[in-house]
């Protein structure tokens, strides 16, 4: 690599307004440096790696990558795995030698508790010291507070397990996405009710409460359809005791099996539940697509910065 850089340093679950404030600080710097503006993130929860424990996350690295490009114009997303080598790294040497020696950067922009190195020995005060004595640039970034709370991953993820996808959006900056395969599911839909499109998401990846969502689906072709996305096991008709995430596109009549498909979940319209027959069900998605249309469509979301 030849580009001096300016990095942001982070793991970016979710890519929330938290990290926002570094990630606009740092295509401020670049500009004002003429060099190129980067985040650096892992492949892989280093918190998982070290425990062993699984650890569900708001994003894979491709969409945390995807969604610092989309909302925040950083185009360079260096994903480093997160091995043994890189557990047992002195923080030194994740400055000199990774930082500055591989990816150029001659300014660091990283949040108020980023930690890093071996035994997370590494810490904003050490990392702005070791700044100030190799000459280059250092910003810390204070917390991010939205109505009194703390933004962060972890209070992200609670709100999307419960379900509450429109608070999260306030504190993500856009709507939680959910990225996948789309797979052939046991063909119901399509049968008795309305032919849906089912993900297959990442095992790692949070899947929100059991319920009925008004979803925006990005399409492969780049067109985008309004959505009601049902995440459970479809009581009234299958008996797999399964959770799924199926998806009824409004308008559409395609086929998108083995094709990718975002969707983005703007309102929880309903819990999931037991119909006494597949007619009323019918009945209810129907009006839940009346619904959605509706909230989908008076949904925007302006937390984007310039590009």
């Amino acid at each position: 690599m030849s580009e001096a850089t300016v990095i942001a340093l982070g793991f970016f679950d979710g890519v929330h307004l938290g990290h926002g404030a570094l990630l606009r600080k740092t295509a401020e710097h670049a500009r004002e440096l003429g060099v190129t503006p980067a985040a650096f993130t892992f492949d892989r929860s280093p918190k998982e790696f070290v425990t062993g424990v699984p650890v569900p996350l708001l994003t894979s690295a491709a969409e945390r990558a995807e969604i610092i490009r989309e909302y925040y114009g950083i185009g360079t997303v260096f994903v480093e795995p997160f091995d043994r080598a890189m557990m047992t790294m002195p923080w030194e040497d994740f400055i000199t030698e990774l930082l500055v020696k591989k990816y150029r950067a001659v300014h660091l922009v990283a949040g108020h508790d980023f930690r890093f190195g071996y035994k997370n020995q590494g810490d904003p005060e050490k990392l702005r010291e070791k700044c100030r004595a190799l000459g280059l640039g250092c910003d810390i970034i204070p917390k991010v507070e939205l109505d009194g709370v703390t933004v962060s991953s972890t209070y992200i993820r609670s709100l999307i397990e419960a379900g509450e996808v429109e608070r999260a959006a306030r504190f993500l900056g856009h709507p939680h996405r959910m990225s996948g395969t789309v797979r052939h599911g046991e063909g119901i839909g399509r049968k008795r009710l309305f032919p849906t499109a089912n993900l297959v998401p990442d095992a790692h990846i949070i899947v929100p409460k059991r319920g009925v969502y008004a979803t925006r689906a990005h399409l492969p072709d780049g067109t985008q359809r309004v959505g009601v996305t049902n995440v459970g096991v479809r009581p009234t008709v299958s008996e797999a005791n399964r959770v799924t995430v199926e998806t009824y596109l409004a308008g559409f009549d395609g086929d998108l099996y083995g094709q990718e498909l975002r969707l983005e979940f703007c309102a929880y319209l309903r819990p999931e539940k037991k119909f006494p027959s597949a007619r009323e069900l019918h009945d209810r998605i129907a009006e839940n697509i009346r619904e959605a249309a509706s909230l989908v469509s008076l949904t925007t979301y302006d937390e984007k910065t310039d590009k």
